[in-house]
This record gives structure tokens, sequence and C-alpha cells, in this order.
């Protein structure tokens, strides 16, 4: 080698950002250190000339894996090329973990002379690494569901209670986005304020209702965050949620229980009520019209008397099931007590309500019981009326239902503008 190149290649090992050792071939005296660059001695802790002369034992330590040390033996007994991985130590004593590879060098004559190492400290990596599948372990142990997806929101990642909940296998959803989860339950607005709110940067929290693998729904509380690198561009998306199915469900079953009759299914008077106040506050509020009906089945003591108490329950629930269907779908059908029930017809006009109520007359009496055979109800209907009170508007409708008893039965009477149906011959 002419002494331009040997100088250019020095100044290459010299300068060289990579640590560069290189050792003579002498395994008998452990490969003592010739050459080590800066870049070796900070890595090392130790500058050339504690190096020189010496074997890189130095650096071995109670972590060093005897394995590769074992199979670094080996190949510089060989002299083939090696790569390995292991625990070495500073001159201070403290541990790094680092990456080399050994090559053995030959002279003109095909003589080994020397072995030159190329090394790099890894422990951050290798920290990072640890760090990252520790990170993994405990998201997949919590048993919140945890889903990760990268910015084109495809799924890079998610846990084991994810997959549980959603009966899909992780790497059935791999790859593909969170819309394989949409229910259709929730409306484009709700998946506009979700963009929305990742593409500024901002957490969108929500319950969702979403799909499993076999079709059926799950509620889930879940907060999906947008993660930024460095430079503040969006790089992922994660998620984080709990199944709340089962709170859902009784909540669903106690709001059930404190708003619906257990036998008709129907309004129970506690929430009719305040069904009926809401109704009122808008009524008063935008000044359209209110309009009650109270409805009463007529001779319902004799169904009893005679038939037995099972039959009169089974007669209610099939009154109930006729006054559902004939209302509209907004008004409120509600069982007031007994044998008796109201209809709130919000925003429904005193002609238009008159109408409604001939309907569910005319259906319950043409209704045929295979046991009681023809049923009638008596109905009486009031109108709200300019700085009338609730009370005073339920007993108007008290007061026309009594009035329909009292003229025959199997009729609708009108509170301030009487109109009777005609009775029905039985």
């Amino acid at each position: 080698m002419s002494a331009p190149l040997l100088k250019l290649f020095q100044a290459t090992v010299m300068q060289a950002w990579n640590a560069i050792v290189i050792t003579d071939a002498d395994l008998s005296a452990g490969c003592r250190v010739q050459i080590a660059n800066p870049a070796f001695s900070a890595m090392t802790g130790y500058s050339l000339d504690e190096l020189r002369g010496r074997s890189l034992k130095v650096l071995q330590g109670p972590d060093t894996d005897p394995a590769v040390i074992d199979d670094l033996r080996t190949c510089l007994k060989e002299a083939r090329f090696f790569e390995g991985t292991a625990t070495n130590y500073r001159k201070d004593g403290s541990s790094y973990i680092v990456r080399w590879n050994i090559s053995p060098v030959r002279d003109d004559s095909g003589v080994l002379t020397n072995f030159v190492s190329v090394q790099e400290d890894i422990s951050d990596y290798v920290r990072a690494e640890r760090a990252n599948r520790l990170l993994a372990r405990a998201l997949d142990a919590t048993s919140d569901l945890v889903m990760l997806t990268d910015e084109k929101a495809r799924i890079i990642f998610a846990n084991t209670a994810f997959a549980n909940a959603t009966g899909y296998a992780v790497e059935e959803i791999r790859g593909k986005t969170p819309a394989l989860f949409k229910s259709g339950t929730h409306d484009e607005a709700f998946y506009a304020a979700l963009r929305q709110s990742l593409a500024s940067g901002q957490d969108f929290r929500a319950t969702f209702i979403n799909r499993r693998r076999d079709g059926s729904l799950y509620h889930a509380e879940q907060s999906i965050s947008p993660i930024c690198d460095d430079k503040g561009r969006i790089t992922h998306y994660i998620s984080v949620s709990k199944d709340i199915s089962r709170r859902v469900e009784m909540e669903q079953a106690l709001w059930h229980a404190a708003t619906k009759d257990k036998l008709t299914g129907l309004h129970n008077r506690h929430y009719g009520e305040k069904i009926l106040g809401d109704a009122y506050m808008n009524a008063r509020t935008r000044g359209g019209p209110l309009t009650l009906i109270i409805c009463d089945i007529d001779h319902f003591k004799q169904i009893n008397d005679h038939f037995g108490h099972p039959t009169g329950d089974r007669i209610l629930t099939k009154v109930a099931g006729i006054l559902r269907q004939a209302v509209r779908s907004g008004d409120a059908v509600i069982r007031w007590g007994g044998e008796e029930f109201v209809v709130v017809l919000d925003n429904c006009t005193r002609v238009d309500a008159i109408e409604l109520a001939e309907r569910i007359r005319a259906r319950v009496n043409a209704f045929q019981d295979a046991e009681v055979a023809t049923l009638t109800l008596s109905l009486g209907l009031a109108t709200l009326t300019l700085d009338e009170t609730i009370d005073q508007l339920i007993a108007r409708a008290d007061a026309a239902l009594y009035e329909a008893k009292r003229g025959g039965r199997n009729r609708l009477s009108v509170s301030g503008n009487e109109r009777k149906a005609s009775p029905d011959p039985s």
C-alpha cells in the first residue's frame, strides 16, 4: 500500500463515526489491540494508549453472553466473518450493549494478519425496544380496549381485550380501518365531529355503539387521540375504550322499570306526568296546540269479576297495543291507572285530535276477543286554553270522560264542544 493511500486509510479509520478497532491475529494472546479510533475510545472509555497491546476481553463482564463469546472464538479460529450483539463494560464499569462485526484481514500472500471490527453502541435502541415490548405487554394486559392506527386510520395494533370484545382476531383486523366496527346507529354529524376534533389535534370522547364480528352491538366509552411527531404532524391515532354494555343494559332496565308500566309496556303514570309537563312547557313556549285524551275501558270491573284477573290483564294489554298503533309516532300513551289511559297529543290541532280519538274508539270497538267478545272505550278530550294549568286541563278531559260515560259509553266527549259518537247498540 502506497504512503498516500495508507494515510488516507488511517484518516478514514480515525475519523469514522462508527467505533473501529484493529487487532492482531494472535489467538493465543487474545488478539491484542493495535489501532482504536476516537469513536471506539469514546464508547469504551479507554484511550488508545490504554488499549494498545491488550485483549478486548477487558470489555467483557458478568452479563456478557458466554454463547456469543463462544461463537466469536469459533469464527476467529476459522478466520470467518463474525457478527453479534452482547453486553460489554466500559472503563468506569458501566455496561452498554454493542452490536459488532469482525472481519479477518490477510496480506498479499494470504496469511491472516489482523482482525478489524466495526462496532456500534445500541443501548438506547435496545432500551427503546424493551420499553416498547413492555408497553405492548402492558397494553395487552389491561382490561381497557386499546387500538392503534397509522395516520391513514389503518389498524396496526389491538390488544387482547379489544379482540375479545369485538370477536375479531387481531390478525383479522390488522391493516383494516375502524369502519369495520360501524353499527349504523350514529349519524354523519357524529363522525363529522370526530374527524374535526382529530384534525385539529384534539381528543374525541363519546359513547360509541359498535358492531361485533357476529353482528351484535356493544356500547363503549371511547377516547380517540392523535399522536404527533416532533414536528407536530399526526402519525398515529390511539383509541382507548371500555365496554359498558352491561352498564347500559342495567341503566336501560332501571329506566324501563322507572318509566314503563310492567303489564302493558306503556309509560307509567309517574313518567307520564313528566311527559305531560314537558309537553305543557313546549306548548307555552312555542304556542302550539296541546290536546289530552283520557280513555277508560267500559265495564272493566265486570270483565274482572266474570272472567278473572288474568283475562282482565290480557284485555288491558290488548287495548294498550291498539292505542299504540292508533296514535302518531311522536304521541305518548300512558297507563294512568287501572283501566284508564291518557294520550298526550303534542302539537296536534283540535280537529285532528278528535279524528284520532274516534279512530281509537272505533278500533277498540272493532276488536273481537275470543273470551270477552266486544270491547268499548269511553273517551274525554280537552285542548289546552290560554292561561290554563296542567291540572285544569286534566280536570276538563276527565270531566269530558265522565260525560261520555253518563251518555251511554262507547263514545267521545269533547270538553267545551261536546261531540258524541253513535253509541254501540250493545
